[in-house]
């Protein structure tokens, strides 16, 4: 267990309790961090927003700790349909085809359910302390702490607490980040869109309505968005989003008269319960600065995306996933500062590059002009339309570099993860090996082979030497892919060994022992210059 400096309140200050909160408390209380969070509303807002975690975020969860949360509240995404006015399909994105990490590409979430889960856990934690009707109406930081001034919103009563970092996790209209004087950046996008929830009576299905199970209705006179909304309760969600029409008004859109008049056309009143409704404003900001010192923003604080990647709470919870690792080393001493000034560099770009892509998609279906939406539909259907760019990468920060300090591939990118064979069990990877630095090596280079050096390398920074084979295997020391996700991604990819990081995604990747044992050396440099100490070299679970 880490101890906590004596002169501060907390290791973390959070202001904000949404899911991305949420989880960052859980991950850095997970740590054996003291973590202050302080909310300005009730406790767990009741509604749905997010309805979206995919392969990755799943994969986090679980390797948190958290993966019966994550089971229990999600279920698999069929695929992505995109309809034009005729419904003749423009685009089909398949969520249900395996994913880098083992299982589907997406899962669908209901997101007040996922969140009671997060927080019945995180009451249950010690050195997690939630502080609610507590609004931060002051920031300020010295050299080695935040001074956070807190406004109880029943009382009046103000107060100070202090920690050595803070997390602003306050949404999209972050008091931390506008008391910073952080501006944001407009990438161009913006629309209304009404959002409803809507819960079907037992028994009813998408398919006993005529709608798609997920799926956009790109029309130029209503585009509309039909995607599952979770399980709650064991009863089945969906939701509906309609865009607001240039002649429409916003507080026309949020009449409940106007909200089953655009139902009206896919459900009726008697096949279930509307939820709630509420009119979004889409929009696509990044903040120019995501670190202020000893100051970070995340989540919706940091980065704001139209919705049609299903990417809005995911990215956020690869803020924190990406932030708590580095805060645990720093805090523990097995790093200096500067591997904090690595957020922003990794994060701001990924986050960036998905939210282009969540524009491009936005752009087929928000197009009320029939003329064209008729060019659009011209070539998607003639094969002529621009394909959704890949999934982003890393392409900056702690990842190997050559002389010239260019990345080298296939740094940055997300590590594989499946179902493997260790000592006679067949399980997840992530039970097996605990995150950290993970070399995984392919028959093709022994362990032996690597120089003294980056063996010595290897036991100082606690990085585990991982022996991958085909399947299933008998010894003890290896692990048997059993999915065949780790061996496949390194053929590919032309490697016989990657180095994962504690956030999955890759320092780097080699061919032979001679780039291995590069590789390792150009990761000593950087740990170097990051002032890596010596940590305890982490053995594969039994």
């Amino acid at each position: 267990m880490n101890v906590m400096r004596s002169d501060v309140d907390y290791d973390v200050i959070q202001i904000g309790y949404g899911p991305v909160s949420k989880a960052s408390a859980l991950f850095l209380s997970k740590m054996g961090w003291k973590v202050g969070v302080f909310e300005r509303w009730q406790e767990v807002y009741p509604m749905p927003r997010a309805v979206c975690i995919d392969h990755e975020i799943f994969r986090v969860l679980h390797a948190a700790g958290l993966g019966d949360i994550a089971d229990t509240v999600t279920t698999p995404a069929p695929v992505y349909r995109w309809f034009n006015a005729d419904w003749k399909q423009l685009l089909a994105i398949d969520w249900t085809a395996g994913s880098v990490s083992g299982g589907p590409e997406v899962n669908f979430v209901h997101q007040p359910s996922f969140e009671w889960a997060m927080d019945t856990e995180i009451k249950a934690r010690s050195n997690v302390d939630l502080n609610f009707h507590c609004e931060a109406v002051e920031v300020s930081q010295t050299a080695d702490r935040v001074t956070v001034t807190v406004r109880d919103t029943q009382s009046g009563e103000t107060r100070k607490v202090t920690a050595r970092y803070l997390l602003g996790i306050d949404g999209a209209n972050s008091i931390v980040r506008q008391q910073l004087g952080i501006e944001r950046t407009d990438l161009g996008f913006e629309a209304d869109w009404l959002v409803i929830d809507f819960t079907l009576k037992d028994g009813l299905t998408s398919r006993d309505l005529g709608i798609p199970e997920c799926g956009q209705y790109c029309n130029p006179e209503r585009p509309t968005t039909i995607v599952p909304g979770g399980m709650d309760n064991g009863r089945l969600c969906r939701r509906w989003e309609f865009m607001r029409l240039p002649h429409e008004t916003r507080e026309e859109m949020l009449e409940e008269r106007k909200v089953w008049e655009l139902l009206s056309a896919w459900i009726k009143p008697d096949q279930g319960e509307l939820v709630r409704h509420a009119l979004y404003t889409f929009r696509s900001l990044v903040a120019e600065k995501w670190q202020d010192g000893r100051i970070f923003l995340a989540g919706d604080a940091a980065h704001v995306m139209p919705p049609f990647m299903g990417q809005g709470m995911c990215a956020g919870l690869r803020d924190v996933w990406n932030l708590a690792w580095k805060l645990d080393r720093v805090m523990s001493g097995n790093a200096d500062v500067s591997l904090l000034e690595t957020y922003q560099p990794e994060r701001a770009p990924h986050a960036t590059d998905v939210i282009k892509a969540s524009i491009f998609l936005g752009s087929i279906i928000c197009m009320p002009d029939a003329e064209k939406a008729a060019e659009r539909d011209a070539a998607f259907l003639g094969g002529t339309a621009p394909p959704p760019a890949p999934f982003p990468v890393l392409t900056a920060g702690l990842l190997q570099k050559d002389r010239d300090g260019n990345v080298i591939f296939p740094a940055g990118q997300l590590a594989p993860h499946g179902a493997v064979r260790h000592r006679g069990k067949t399980t997840r990877l992530d039970r097996v090996v605990a995150p950290g630095f993970n070399l995984f090596l392919s028959s093709a280079v022994r362990p032996s082979e690597l120089t003294p050096l980056t063996r010595a390398l290897c036991e100082e920074q606690g990085i585990a030497i991982l022996s991958v084979a085909d399947r299933r295997v008998a010894h003890d020391d290896e692990i048997g892919d059993t999915q065949g996700q780790i061996l496949s991604f390194m053929k590919e990819r032309g490697l016989d060994a990657i180095l994962v990081r504690p956030d999955f995604y890759l320092f780097g990747g080699a061919k032979g022992a001679a780039q291995v044992n590069e590789m390792l050396t150009e990761f000593g440099r950087q740990a170097q210059t990051y002032g890596f100490q010596q940590t305890k070299a982490k053995a594969i679970s039994a």
